[in-house]
């Protein structure tokens, strides 16, 4: 039996795409691309945006019209918050929110249901455990889900509702992970959750988790994949800039806006002076740090002001570069009931500069360590190249003939190259 997977959205809906790909193997699937023909989809699904539904939608119709007589299950955020709207889908036989979707194969045992069966349980905030296999090779860069939901309560986000309140994996749990992953292959473990910085179990924060995974031979290095301003521990930063220690001189800093009069109305719980200071801060005590930010465009009463401010703010301050993401209309969050929406056409400009901003200012931060040597995991050969990534986030292609997946090698940044910096080995 042959089955496929797609995700959609952030590195935690990766990493529990992955549990579902070592399960369904461990139970003698095999596994194919998406878009091949296959017996079973499983579509984890996002729901931060309304183009993330669609396109959660379109990759589902895409698969159902290829196998009609396939089993096709539709997972994660989205199947929480809009299981009515997936269950119209033609083809569609199982719906599961987030508490039970890495039980998947207990319903799709059950067989083909027409109408789909919907399994959307409340989302328990207990410490959680995770049942994953550890018998397949992993040889990548691994993520590592330590936490799932969030209690901060932004007032355009729908990931509360999605994922539930914050909670936290227990701690011998995603050690035990951990352990496999090294063990299959994994060099670099990617701590992933919705809200990391607040990880709490037994007393013990995110920081207890790092220097427990530092301890694991084989892991050379743990990056953070995103963490709130308020919540960075100053012992992350030492670690960081300490070259023998495991963590990575990388921080990924949501920012959401520059204008205090937006953040206020996100609520988000810093002002742009704040969170100025900090990646200051964190700049000038961490040598090479990398740090990127998420930025929000047409937050309901944003101003040609407030997103100058924005855009002043990213230009004036050692951010590497930014995720931009036009706001979306969430239901039942109280930013959809702001009377002051922002036109489409006037998000979709103010989107449009400031990607232009963002890709410049990326490109400076590469050739700034043009001449420099850094040690790079290389991935799998895609193309001419084998890419890779610095400790500091630096996209980087080596064209070789030798087999570098997998493999760390010490290199020299040579030149620029489209999106990455081709190097050569030292």
């Amino acid at each position: 039996m042959r089955a496929c997977l797609h995700t959609l959205g952030c590195r935690l809906n990766d990493s529990e795409t992955n549990i579902i790909r070592q399960k369904l193997e461990a139970a003698s699937w095999q596994i194919v691309p998406f878009g091949q023909e296959a017996d079973l989809a499983v579509i984890n699904t996002c729901t931060v945006t309304a183009m993330a539904e669609r396109k959660c939608r379109t990759a589902i119709r895409s698969f159902t019209r290829k196998n009609p007589n396939a089993f096709t299950a539709v997972v994660g955020c989205y199947s929480q918050t809009g299981s009515k709207i997936l269950a119209d889908i033609e083809g569609v036989d199982l719906i599961i929110g987030n508490q039970e979707k890495l039980n998947i194969l207990e319903y799709v045992k059950l067989g083909k249901n027409n109408p789909p069966l919907i399994i959307k349980d409340k989302i328990i905030r207990d410490d959680f455990t995770i049942d994953f296999v550890g018998e397949t090779e992993f040889a990548r860069r691994a993520n590592l889900k330590v936490q799932d939901g969030c209690d901060f309560m932004c007032s355009y986000c729908i990931i509360p509702r999605a994922r539930g309140r914050s909670r936290s994996r227990k701690m011998d749990n995603l050690i035990d992970e951990a352990k496999s992953l090294v063990k299959r292959g994994a060099k670099e473990i990617i701590l992933t959750g919705v809200n990391i910085g607040t990880y709490s179990y037994q007393d013990k924060g995110v920081t207890s988790v790092i220097e427990q995974l530092a301890n694991i031979a084989g892991l050379n290095r743990i990056r953070i994949s995103s963490i709130e301003p308020t919540t960075i521990d100053d012992q992350l930063l030492e670690w960081m800039d300490d070259i023998n220690h495991p963590l990575v001189p990388y921080l990924h800093i949501p920012m959401q806006a520059g204008s205090n009069k937006i953040l206020k109305a996100m609520k988000r719980n810093y002002t742009n002076s704040e969170f100025i200071e900090y990646i200051n801060y964190a700049h000038n005590k961490v040598a090479d740090l990398c740090i990127g930010t998420d930025i929000m465009v047409g937050f309901p009463g944003e101003t040609d002001e407030d997103f100058q401010e924005t855009l002043q703010i990213f230009k004036d301050n050692p951010i590497a570069y930014a995720h931009v993401f036009t706001y979306s209309q969430r239901d039942e969050t109280p930013a959809k009931r702001l009377a002051e929406q922002v036109a489409d056409s006037v998000k979709k400009s103010r989107s449009a500069s400031l990607r232009s901003v963002v890709e410049r200012r990326r490109l400076q931060f590469n050739q700034s360590f043009l001449g420099r040597e850094f040690d790079v995991l290389f991935e799998d050969k895609k193309g001419d190249y084998y890419p890779g990534y610095t400790p500091n986030y630096i996209r980087v292609g080596l064209a070789s003939k030798e087999d570098l997946s997998n493999c760390t090698r010490r290199v020299r940044l040579v030149s620029s190259v489209a999106d990455f910096i081709e190097v050569e080995l030292v």
